[in-house]
């Protein structure tokens, strides 16, 4: 690698050289992106409209000559145009900090943030604006313009394996965190990609799989969550997914890229692909702007789509100037709008601040599903016989895998290579430990406890240590990520029958899980208490440890429905798991815009925990609840901490009936922090969409003359309050 103070010369030249042509004095990004790229050359223009992946030796590729060796190597380089000062694209992943697999050997590490799944229990979207900030800065100062987050897919299906990269199963939760993930990416200068457009929920064979959802239940639900974002944000980049959508694929698809995202919704930045996703050079005519990772298209299809072949279809008249100059244009307004053509050097990273929002973060995302007895939080003013079990507690929490694994500051505490089907990508899924561990977090919160731990060797072994403590904590883990889905929600190792013998020696039993998915659990009614620490990030261990010793009062809640067996859901059995790599096949997602809780309430099936649903140290009232109608529905209530310590409490607003119609819709939330005895007043204005449905004749959303049934609650499934108002009939939106 080239030395630092020659990258960093090379850098400032590529990015912030003066244009040898004057531009005029605009201040309009469309009307600069319409002047530079009418200057531009058609080579120019080429040029900027396909990336390459930078990391390519790290999965036994060669280099590419193409790109500069002096470019800090990630997930993609796309080349700029410096007479023009036009910056070129570095892009990196992801979600959970900045990545770096092994490709920029000077890097010393990033923050590693908790996954969004967590973040989206939070139920703060300045929260996740805030993680988003850092992560940008943590871009900028290597270099980096173009980040490859956040993820807004629907949590629709349980067994995804990357649920964990996304915040929600709702539209409205998923596009108001996602909308403050990219806003906070976004004003550091860093341009934001919110990803994988649209309905992209199933990882297996996702190259060959078609998704079969209406229309009218995707605008309703994974589009919508999309859409919100979109308007809440103007992400400068979005990325498509892999797999088709009801026989097309995401990134050629010309009702979902050109007929809605761009002509509808009025997008004004640009679609890149995800990696390998793109077959042909046509993609361009039905709505995607730049191929990402051209490299791996060579791989998965045989060739490149937007170099020779396309250049190939223009100079034979198949592919429009128009439409090549339009797809550079999208890219420079993008990058005038977010400002990454007036790139200055970044000043140095305060890692401990960032530190303190990825520990800020876990702290308001874990969840505690089940506290019997109170057996939460642990005593801290005796001494305890504590027995920590398994989950590689001793080393340190767990990470999702895939592209967005971030390498912490030092490196991982531990990589277990766990390896899998699926030839390379199979090799590659390993377990990954942030330190510190939990056993050394709880032993700082519990001086006078006696913490010992045992590794989960047989269940046996794990019963006679739980058996000579006080309270036994198992540690459960199970990773998850890119690439593969879960065959069904048991935990892997053997690690349920771990603690249904701990339980069994010791009925004062704690589980944790780091999972990113729900958790099918025969012991749950045995167990004393349950705490959902997902993947927590490096500061997670710390977060769990304040949370089981109460120094914080949790207050996350889950964003995901629980399900009681994978028999109560849409989808019980998925025959596709079964196929090999490689195979053409198609998942139908008959639940349309009923997604998650939706379903649950449709058909009348009660899940293992609502989504919505956490446990507090402290208790909340509702009282006061008022709504009126006409074009939406508008409430105003009071929320009261009737309990003995502060906390922080997330009173969720749901519409549950039209008529004589049952509908359950998230209409509003607010996170609400308050002391003892404190009330505070809370007003909730529902978005219209969320109340009515999608007219996909009309192309409107249309509301019904009707009177609408509200509920005040602390989950989908426990309502405190209920109202109603009578709303006007109407078409409106698009």
């Amino acid at each position: 690698m080239t030395n630092r103070p020659f990258f960093v010369a090379w850098l400032t030249f590529l990015l912030v050289a003066a244009p040898s042509v004057t531009l005029a004095d605009v201040t309009s990004a469309d009307e600069r992106a319409r002047q530079t790229e009418a200057q531009m050359t058609d080579d120019e223009r080429f040029g900027m409209i396909h990336s390459f992946l930078g990391a390519a030796t790290v999965i036994g590729m060669k280099a590419d000559p193409r790109i500069p060796k002096d470019v800090p190597m990630s997930a993609g380089y796309a080349r700029g145009v410096p007479r023009l000062g036009v910056p070129a694209q570095l892009q990196t992943d992801a979600s959970m900090g900045v990545t770096n697999p092994g490709y920029r050997p000077d890097d010393k590490g990033a923050t590693a943030f908790p996954s969004e799944i967590l973040v989206g229990s939070s139920f703060n979207p300045s929260l996740a604006r805030r993680v988003g900030e850092a992560i940008g800065r943590e871009s900028r100062v290597r270099g980096f313009n173009v980040l490859l987050a956040p993820g807004a897919n629907l949590m629709s299906e349980v067994r995804n394996g990357r649920n964990y990269e996304y915040f929600a199963e709702d539209p409205w939760l998923t596009g108001l965190m996602a909308a403050e993930a990219t806003n906070g990416i976004q004003s550091v200068g860093v341009i934001a990609t919110l990803k994988h457009y649209a309905a992209n929920n199933f990882e297996h064979n996702r190259h060959w799989q078609d998704a079969i959802v209406d229309r009218a239940g995707l605008r309703e639900a994974e589009m919508l969550g999309f859409q919100i974002a979109i308007e809440r944000s103007q992400p400068g980049a979005i990325m498509c997914g892999y797999n088709k959508l009801n026989g097309d694929y995401l990134c050629g698809h010309d009702w979902l890229l050109n007929q809605i995202l761009k002509k509808t919704w009025g997008y004004k930045g640009w679609v890149m692909s995800d990696w390998g996703a793109v077959p042909s050079w046509d993609f361009a005519l039905k709505g995607l702007d730049q191929e990402s990772g051209v490299q791996l298209d060579v791989v998965q299809w045989g060739s490149e789509a937007f170099t020779d072949k396309l250049r190939a279809a223009y100079h034979d008249g198949k592919f429009p100037k128009a439409r090549l100059s339009d797809m550079v244009r999208r890219m420079l307004r993008s990058m005038y709008a977010v400002g990454i053509d007036k790139w200055e050097p970044a000043p140095p990273v305060d890692m401990a601040a960032h530190n303190a929002v990825a520990l800020e973060a876990a702290r308001q995302g874990i969840v505690v599903l089940k506290n019997e007895g109170s057996a939460l939080p642990l005593a801290t003013d005796r001494p305890l016989k504590v027995a920590v079990i398994g989950g590689h507690a001793q080393t340190g929490v767990i990470s999702g895998t895939g592209s967005g694994a971030v390498t912490p500051v030092g490196g991982y505490a531990g990589q277990i290579n766990i390896g899998g089907a699926h030839g390379k990508l199979g090799a590659a899924r390993s377990l990954f430990l942030f330190r510190p561990s939990p056993v050394d977090e709880l032993k700082k919160l519990l001086p006078s406890a006696e913490v010992e731990y045992d590794g989960a060797y047989t269940p046996a072994e794990s019963a006679l240590v739980a058996q000579r403590s006080d309270v036994a904590i198992v540690f459960a883990i199970r990773v998850e990520g890119e690439a593969f889905d879960l065959t069904d929600l048991s935990l892997p190792w053997g690690q349920d029958a771990v603690i249904e013998a701990v339980v069994a020696a010791n009925p004062n039993t704690i589980v944790v899980l780091q999972t990113g998915n729900p958790v099918s659990m025969p012991w749950r009614n045995k167990v004393k208490g349950i705490v959902q620490a997902w993947f927590p990030g490096q500061a997670g261990a710390t977060a769990i440890a304040e949370v089981l010793t109460g120094k914080v009062n949790p207050s996350g809640r889950t964003p995901i429905t629980w399900p009681a067996d994978l028999a109560d859901t849409p989808r019980p059995t998925i025959p596709i798991l079964a196929e090999k790599w490689g195979t053409p096949v198609t998942l139908r997602f008959d639940e349309g815009g009923e997604v998650g809780y939706r379903w649950y309430a449709k058909t009348g099936r009660t899940p293992m925990y609502a989504f919505g649903h956490g446990l507090s140290y402290t208790s909340f009232d509702y009282s006061n609840l008022k709504v009126s109608g006409g074009a939406t529905v508008k409430a105003t209530f009071t929320v009261t901490n009737t309990g003995k310590r502060a906390g922080a409490d997330v009173p969720q607003l749901y519409l549950i009936g039209v008529g004589e119609t049952k509908r359950m819709r998230l209409l509003g939330f607010e996170r609400v922090e308050l002391k003892p005895g404190e009330s505070r007043d809370v007003t909730v204005t529902a978005d219209p969409r969320l109340l009515a449905r999608f007219d996909d004749k009309a192309q409107r959303w249309r509301m019904v003359s009707e009177s609408y049934k509200v509920a005040l609650g602390k989950s989908a499934g426990a309502p405190v309050l209920t109202a109603e108002a009578q709303l006007n009939s109407r078409l409106f939106g698009n």
